[in-house]
């Protein structure tokens, strides 16, 4: 089987799709523009061999670059890149190349488009939130009559992440967002009281469930960006049972194959008419790709497992091989931020939770803004230890 993995050394940690595919007898073969000098050790053993393009936004090179790993190697059988970035471009050469175990290019608006999930959500008997696509003010004032008044979110209709994100809490910040409205579609939705949860998950050719974990993250990740807080989230035991329920639907209302996803939900803190009541689930968006920066590290630390070799294992065989052994931690990801002074040294908290860690490293700067400049992963058995941990980590100098 030949395998492309496209920009197979960004996120760093992707090597490891890389290695487990090479494990399970794939041939791999990599595109990307990083110099093949400066790829890691590890993922150049992982490789057969690295195609470097200029530019990976340019189609004809990525085209070229596919075409002349086909002529070396012979048909290629899967191209991926698990990331949403080029979502759009690897089902584009894997029409071009007839490569059919992804998607191709018709079947990505409902997967891009935050309004057009709306609609199978409802079909597959999931609560989500209501929202309407943005045109001109007089259309949101009608929407805001229709639910009931502010605030509201609006967010890019397609887009990744927190950026360009803003809550809407009266006509002064509505007549700001249009007199400053961005030339992309936006979305208006309406605001729920929550946090969010993740249903990630690992399927097969039939959207089957060969692994599931769940992640809690912050009411607002918007003002991780824009206020400068810290970012903390944890990987749980297990999934809630009807966060499971709902994410399994989804992956069926989406048509979602032989894939890694990272689902989010909302988790009621206050009931809303229509939505549910406090600690019901509410569908948010799906991302069809892999939970960004550690947290599939922080699955495996969690659940005593390797997501990569799972996922290796969906790729190459369509089934899982792995046993599921299990696992009963809390994996808690809390981070630092140099804009502030925290009243615990570095050297404290290690010294502290040293045999709680997993990771601890300084982030990349074009991460930094959402995860912050320095992280630290631990496990530990209970949420009351996860919270302890927390506030040693985070507190601030008065």
């Amino acid at each position: 089987m030949n395998f492309i993995f496209i920009s197979p050394n960004f996120p760093h940690t992707y090597w490891q799709f890389c290695d487990r595919l090479r494990r399970n007898g794939v041939n791999v073969l990599g595109i990307g523009d990083a110099p093949y000098d400066d790829l890691e050790q590890s993922l150049k053993e992982a490789l057969t061999e690295y195609y470097k393009v200029d530019n990976m936004e340019d189609y004809d090179q990525m085209y070229r670059a596919v075409a002349y790993l086909a002529h070396r190697h012979g048909r290629i059988d899967w191209l991926e890149s698990n990331n949403e970035y080029w979502l759009e471009q690897d089902a584009r050469l894997r029409e071009d190349f007839n490569i059919t175990t992804g998607v191709h290019p018709d079947e990505l608006a409902l997967w891009k488009s935050k309004s057009a999930m709306k609609p199978v959500y409802r079909e597959a008997g999931i609560p989500t939130a209501r929202n309407h696509k943005v045109t001109d003010k007089d259309a949101a004032k009608k929407f805001l009559e229709e639910i009931g008044g502010y605030p509201v979110i609006v967010k890019p209709d397609i887009g990744v992440g927190a950026a360009d994100t803003w809550k809407l809490e009266n006509d002064n910040d509505l007549d700001w967002f249009y007199d400053n409205l961005p030339d992309h579609p936006y979305v208006m939705e309406e605001f729920v009281v929550g946090n969010i949860w993740s249903y990630d998950a690992i399927c097969d050719a039939d959207s089957n469930v060969l692994f599931e974990s769940s992640n809690w993250f912050p009411p607002s990740i918007a003002d991780l960006v824009n206020k400068g807080i810290e970012m903390t989230y944890y990987t749980t035991p297990e999934v809630p049972p009807q966060l499971r329920e709902y994410g399994r639907k989804a992956l069926k209302a989406f048509k979602v194959r032989s894939r890694y996803v990272h689902f989010e939900f909302f988790c009621l803190t206050e009931a809303r008419k229509n939505l549910g009541n406090v600690g019901e689930f509410v569908g948010l968006e799906v991302n069809m790709r892999p939970a960004g920066g550690y947290t599939p590290d922080m699955m495996n630390y969690a659940r005593n497992t390797d997501v990569y070799e799972i996922w290796a294992e969906m790729a190459a065989y369509n089934e899982r091989r792995l046993p599921d052994i299990g696992g009963d931690q809390y994996c808690i990801y809390a981070s630092r931020k140099d804009i502030h002074q925290y009243l615990h040294t570095h050297e404290e908290v290690l010294e502290k939770y040293g045999d709680h860690m997993k990771m601890c490293e300084r982030m990349p700067d074009v991460l930094s803004g959402a995860m912050g400049n320095q992280m630290y992963t631990a496990v530990f058995d209970t949420l009351d230890e996860v919270k302890e941990f927390v506030d040693f980590v985070e507190h601030h100098k008065c």
